[in-house]
Formats: structure tokens, C-alpha cells, sequence
């Protein structure tokens, strides 16, 4: 098969795109290289890739229609994996059109070319934030209906986008939704990454609360294997995958990169950040049960994973946001 995989270069659609190739299918990624955190890290990612003979990659925005055009001509898809996103919750308040751009308008001009071209499989990666404010384990019937953030509101946008054009044109769509992930390689703007620079450089941390908030913490590996799982034809169907345990807080995570650096924390507590969610956690019954898929990745294991490749590549000096 041949797979479109957009934002390739990016933390999960690198992951993805590798195991995609591993399978034995053909990839086409595509990213637009922006410096929202170190491009360098994202080029990093690409040329883990391109060794591989049935990778693609050109550097091409989702909000280029008439460069899609030019691909979606040149490449007959089996599917999309829509995985190009602008990320994070507090830099959506400074620049809220840009996410509205990329991660709304995105995302229909690859649904327009998807029906113009007759591709009937799409794969959308969301997020957890669109459960601030909801009863908890997260469970995907909940109504997300009140994002607090311009980020969760343009996920929120492309989801019910992708519906439209589920119930109009037929195409299968699978939204997954992803709760904090983390691993090798990750995104310097997050905070296991920044975390485990900090410690290991013996800055301070900064921590916004009291380090009670918790989080439902998925590895990367687990992540992309779910968003591969998700290709497989369900009509329209919203699927969160999550660790599916009980939130850790940063107090515990924390510990665990003290424990892999052997290094102790300095911590800089700072006001709780309005348009954060205090805690997240994932009721994953639903993709046990429709796609077969688990977590395998314990915290501890992949907190240790994570140490290790950033003491193995922090000479490369890749800058946090």
C-alpha cells in the first residue's frame, strides 16, 4: 500500500511513517519544516527515514492547496494519515489563526482532494484537550463542545470536517485522539523533553501549579501503532488512545528522570496556566475492543528510553522553544 502521512517529520508522523515502513508499505511524507521548535530535530527525524528505498519525503504545508494538488496527481493513496498539526495549547492563545489555518482549513483541503481523487481512508490525530472541563476516565461519547483553548477548538473543527465529509462523499474516517505523548525524539516544547534538559543541565524547572496535575502519558511507539491500527475501516469513529492507567503527576514523572540521570531537580513553581488541564486520563476500552490495540510501554520504561536518547544526542544542541 501507499500511505500519505502529513507532518512526517514531526514527533509522531516520523514514528509512524517508520513503522508504516517496516510493514513493507510505500510512504509519502510530507511536513512543512516550520520552526515552531528546532527544525533541526524535525530534519533529524527525516533522515532517519530516508535510507529507507520506499520513502518519500518533500516539504510541502497542508494549507498549500495547489502543491497537494500536484501530489495527490502524482500518487495514487490508499489512505491519509493526517498527523501535520500546529501543537500546543499556550502558544494557540498568541497565534490562534495559524492553528485555525493549519489544523482547520488543513485539514479540509485534504479532505476536498481525498474526494476529488477518490482516496477513502482517513486517519486524523486530535487530542485530550478537547476534554477540559469533563467527567473522568475520558470516554469518547463525552460532549466536547467547549474547548478552552484555540488549539482544542481547531481540532475540534477538523473532527466534525472530517464527519461532513464522511457522511457526504464516504469516506471512512478514524479520529484518534492522543493523550500526552512522549519518547525519543520528542517535542522540545513538551514537558518530559524540556524536563530532562533541564535537570541534566541543572537548571531550574518550570513548574505551573504545584506539580499535582497529572497527565495520562502514552509512549510513542504504542501511539503510532494505534494510528496504524486505526486505518483499518470503521465508518466514522472517534478513538482515544491513551495509557489507560491511573494519571501520573509531575512529581512522579520528575522522579523517574532523576532516577535515569541520576541528577536531582530544581524546581521553579509558577502559576497554574488558565488554559491548562489539571488532569487528563483515557477510558481505552474502545480501541481494545475495535482495533485490538493496547499500550505495551510502561512510564518507567519510557522515561528511561527517553534519558537515554536525549544524553546520546544532546551534543547536537537541539533549542527548546
Amino acid at each position: 500500500m501507499k500511505y500519505l502521512v502529513t507532518g512526517a517529520a514531526g514527533f509522531i508522523g516520523a514514528k509512524t511513517a517508520q513503522f508504516l515502513l517496516e510493514a513493507g508499505h510505500q510512504v509519502v511524507g510530507i511536513d512543512n519544516l516550520n520552526d515552531y521548535y528546532d527544525p533541526r530535530l524535525k530534519l533529524h527525524r527525516v533522515e532517519q527515514l530516508k535510507g529507507h528505498p520506499a520513502f518519500e519525503f518533500q516539504a510541502i504545508d497542508i494549507e498549500d492547496r495547489v502543491a497537494l494538488e500536484h501530489l495527490f496527481r502524482a500518487h495514487r493513496f490508499e489512505a491519509v494519515l493526517n498527523l501535520a498539526a500546529r501543537a500546543g495549547v499556550r502558544y494557540s492563545m498568541a497565534h490562534p489563526e495559524v492553528y485555525l489555518s493549519t489544523n482547520a482549513l488543513g485539514s479540509l483541503h485534504l479532505l476536498n482532494l481525498m474526494r476529488d481523487h477518490g482516496v477513502k481512508k482517513f486517519v486524523l490525530a486530535s487530542t485530550s484537550s478537547l476534554y477540559a472541563g469533563q467527567p473522568m476516565p475520558f470516554v469518547e461519547t463525552l460532549p466536547v463542545n467547549t474547548p478552552i483553548s484555540p488549539y482544542a477548538a481547531s481540532k475540534k473543527a477538523a473532527e466534525v470536517m472530517a464527519y461532513t465529509y464522511h457522511q457526504l462523499y464516504q469516506i471512512d474516517v478514524s479520529v484518534v485522539r492522543y493523550f500526552t505523548v512522549y519518547g525519543p525524539a520528542g517535542r522540545p516544547d513538551m514537558s518530559v523533553y524540556r524536563f530532562i534538559q533541564w535537570i541534566d543541565a541543572g537548571q531550574p524547572l518550570e513548574v505551573f501549579g504545584d506539580g499535582s496535575q497529572a497527565r495520562d502519558f502514552t509512549y510513542v511507539d504504542d501511539i503510532a501503532r494505534g494510528t496504524i491500527a486505526a486505518l483499518r475501516p470503521v465508518g466514522y469513529e472517534i478513538i482515544n488512545l491513551g495509557g489507560g492507567n491511573n494519571p501520573v503527576d509531575l512529581h512522579a514523572l520528575i522522579a523517574l528522570m532523576e532516577k535515569y540521570l541520576g541528577k536531582k531537580a530544581k524546581i521553579e513553581n509558577k502559576a497554574f496556566h488558565v488554559a491548562d488541564v489539571k488532569t487528563t486520563w483515557a477510558d481505552i476500552s474502545k480501541a481494545k475492543t475495535l482495533l485490538g490495540w493496547s499500550p505495551d510501554v510502561s512510564l518507567e520504561e519510557g522515561v528511561r528510553r527517553s534519558c537515554e536518547w536525549y544524553l546520546a544526542h544532546k551534543h547536537l544542541g537541539f533549542r527548546l522553544p
